[in-house]
């Protein structure tokens, strides 16, 4: 029995070049360098994405002693543990808010606007999908051809990892020196498309076919790894990822060999009719000297799942998932239910992603911003944006209310500093400043209504007194 071996795999390669700058005499000899890096990438990419999809090494699965049992089963723990990380990543848009003290709300509403107009949540869902699945992926965005006002000012795509990548610079800083993207044509002969901060080129056959200058002024493929390994979410485990399958598959053989098991005739001569007509009839009749039996061995089902639930334990602390145990106690607290099955660490590897998605999310908003104030005269700047992700599970949210209460009583705590400690809002400068205008409204509320009852109580007042010298002057 012998299953294909599992690849090899390491994270994806960064691509360099030692050029100081890409012009139309060097391009094709950087080009034809970074696409031997790429080409390897791409294989790794296609293996992972296979495999996410289902297409795993069982399926190549043989067996030399009675191959006519041989079961391909695929457990395909990848499909779960990259939806579980996408969706607990991505569950809710990503938001942009103020950093500044300036107030540049109305901008940042359009801003806003423009990538709900853009589907950019979608997109961005798709871009977490393929960095998850692979370790990276890639963003381009260009100036939108559509000139309505109501429409955005650019254009989101999101690029397949397999047929685009970025060049950086060997030098201090790695900066991006050109984004490649490549299309197949129908002759069978691939077209790269490649932005420079000043150029554009169209490369096919290692022949310049276009190039022109651009006013972007930036290079609009931008890449979003997942870590700076750029390795996916279960490349880390495919090792352990094989076995569970290996050990499904054995199990299910281990059944139906018991229930096929070998007939033993000892002592016993029989011809393949006289055997066909016992497997009809069900029985045989035998001398007393013969005997017959069925050689059965049964699998230990209790053992083998056991192992199953190790390895899939283990595959879920690697890959930084919540396991779905509940625990035996029924005494422990809130919090001590979330370390225990592993919430906690889900989070914390949630926020490291986060990290790396912001850096390359700034390059995006960079180009973004630049586009929006050049054709739609705003005025923003990327530093006084900040990028919120408004996922959040809300674990002891009850425990939270209780510290901002305790805080806010508090008279030496200032009440900005106890909404952005309690860790009970996504955005605690936004919850305070709106929790600040709320208050001032209440408290005017409550003036005016103190005010109008002190004028009815005045007119009361005054009409007793009216009253009163009435009836004295009747008297």
């Amino acid at each position: 029995m012998s299953v294909n071996i599992t690849q090899t795999l390491y994270g994806r390669r960064v691509i360099y070049t030692d050029c100081d700058e890409i012009t139309p005499k060097n391009v094709v000899s950087v080009l034809e360098k970074a696409l031997s890096t790429h080409g390897t990438n791409r294989g790794e990419i296609q293996y992972l994405y296979d495999y996410y999809k289902g297409k795993q090494p069982i399926r190549n699965r043989t067996k030399e002693i009675r191959p006519e049992i041989n079961n391909k089963i695929v457990v395909n723990r990848a499909n779960e543990i990259v939806s579980f990380k996408v969706s607990y990543l991505m569950g809710e848009p990503v938001q942009y808010v103020s950093r500044s003290k300036d107030d540049i709300s109305e901008n940042l509403n359009r801003l806003n606007e423009y990538v709900f107009a853009e589907d950019k949540a979608a997109k961005d869902t798709e871009l977490a999908k393929w960095f998850t699945i692979c370790g990276t992926a890639y963003r381009m965005v260009l100036p939108d051809k559509n000139k309505e006002e109501d429409e955005s000012p650019f254009e989101i795509y999101t690029l397949d990892p397999r047929y685009s990548f970025v060049v950086y610079h060997s030098g201090l800083g790695n900066k991006p020196m050109m984004g490649v993207k490549t299309v197949l044509l129908e002759d069978n002969t691939e077209l790269h498309s490649i932005y420079t901060k000043y150029w554009y080129f169209e490369v096919k056959d290692g022949i310049v076919v276009k190039k022109e200058k651009h006013s972007l002024g930036t290079i609009p493929i931008i890449e979003y790894p997942a870590n700076p390994e750029r390795l996916g979410a279960f490349e880390i485990v495919i090792g352990l990822l094989d076995a569970i399958n290996e050990t499904a598959s054995n199990r299910l053989d281990g059944v139906e060999q018991f229930i096929q098991a070998l007939l033993i005739l000892k002592g016993v001569d029989i011809d393949s009719e006289e055997f066909k007509t016992l497997k009809e009839n069900g029985g045989l009749k035998i001398p007393l000297e013969g005997d017959a039996y069925y050689l059965i061995q049964e699998l230990n089902q209790t053992q083998t799942q056991t192992l199953v639930d190790d390895m899939y334990d283990t595959v879920l602390t690697i890959c930084g998932m919540p396991n779905r145990n509940g625990g035996s106690s029924t005494s422990d607290t809130g919090s001590a239910v979330i370390m225990r099955d592993g919430w906690t660490n889900a989070e914390s590897r949630a926020k490291d992603t986060e990290t790396m998605f912001k850096m390359s999310e700034k390059q995006f908003l960079r180009i973004a911003i630049q586009f929006a104030n050049t054709l739609r005269n705003m005025d923003l700047k990327l530093s006084a944006i900040d990028i919120r992700f408004t996922r959040r599970n809300y674990e002891n949210i009850q425990v939270k209310s209780q510290v901002l209460t305790t805080m806010l009583n508090n008279d030496k705590i200032h009440p900005r500093l106890a909404f952005a400690h309690s860790g009970l809002f996504v955005d605690p400068e936004l919850a305070y400043s709106q929790s600040v205008e709320y208050a001032e409204e209440k408290k005017k509320e409550a003036e005016k209504e103190l005010a109008q009852f002190a004028q009815q109580q005045t007119e009361i007042d005054k009409s007793k007194v009216n009253n009163a010298a009435k009836g004295e002057g009747n008297v």
